[in-house]
């Protein structure tokens, strides 16, 4: 069994269709880079992953089992703009997602609790690069330190699948290299799935295990909304590293 099953989902939003008869089967820890032109469905594919948004038709499983309406706690999201609390210090920003569900009513966990929670945090954070940040505000951090932070609030709440909207868009070509080496890093040892919206072809090339192509196959001129994008070309990719992920997948599943 697939462990995302993509099956007939259409998005639809009034007289405008975005997405058609997506159809995908994602085994678990694939690393799945999405690219087309822009507008043709690929963010709006990432929201219905995270339970943002509904589909208007079909139905995507998690596990065999249908997806959770809303986010939750087993989807991680890193945009393109950090979503940082400016407010908050780095640890603070990363600690917070272990005191949220925790302690829902305060937002706050107390004592060894608390203490656990900063613990669990700081080894993260030291993991992504900014173990020497810790008491620094976002404003204080550089473009891709603050994507390595939001980074690390994704991956706090250990989530199976982490979902990527353009996510070094805006980082300078040295900085973006870095962080692809940084992402690689974590999907190996985590073993996420990952999928990965970008409109950087050599980055969707060069990141994923598979390379999904999103575009309009049905084009009317008299009616430009009638029609949605669909999944145009599934490409396998890094042999190597795909053969190592299913080798390590077995071996952990007997």
């Amino acid at each position: 069994m697939s462990f995302i099953s993509v099956n007939n989902v259409w998005q639809r939003y009034g007289d405008q269709v975005v997405l058609e008869g997506l159809n995908l089967h994602v085994n678990e820890g694939e690393f799945c880079t999405l690219v087309g032109t822009s507008g043709c469905g690929k963010s709006t594919f990432l929201r219905l992953l995270l339970g943002q948004e509904t589909a208007s038709k079909g139905q995507i499983l998690l596990d065999g089992k249908a997806l959770a309406a809303e986010p939750d706690a087993s989807r991680g999201v890193v945009f393109q703009r950090y979503s940082v609390f400016p407010h908050l210090r780095v640890l603070d920003n990363v600690a917070l997602g272990l005191e949220l569900p925790r302690s829902r009513l305060l937002g706050r966990l107390f004592g060894k609790a608390k203490q656990d929670a900063r613990e669990h945090a700081a080894i993260l954070l030291q993991k992504v690069g900014l173990g020497h940040a810790l008491d620094k505000y976002p404003a204080q951090l550089s473009g891709g330190m603050q994507q390595r932070l939001a980074i690390a609030q994704a991956l706090i709440m250990k989530p199976r699948v982490l979902l990527l909207d353009e996510p070094f868009g805006a980082l300078d070509p040295g900085i973006r290299k870095d962080m692809h080496q940084l992402l690689l890093e974590l999907w190996r040892e985590t073993r996420l799935t990952v999928f990965m919206v970008t409109h950087d072809l050599s980055e969707g090339f060069s990141l994923g295990t598979r390379l999904l192509v999103f575009d309009k196959v049905r084009v009317d001129p008299h009616a430009p909304g009638a029609y949605g994008a669909r999944i145009t070309y599934d490409i396998p990719l890094n042999s190597e590293r795909r053969k190592a992920l299913a080798a390590e997948l077995g071996a952990t599943s007997k």
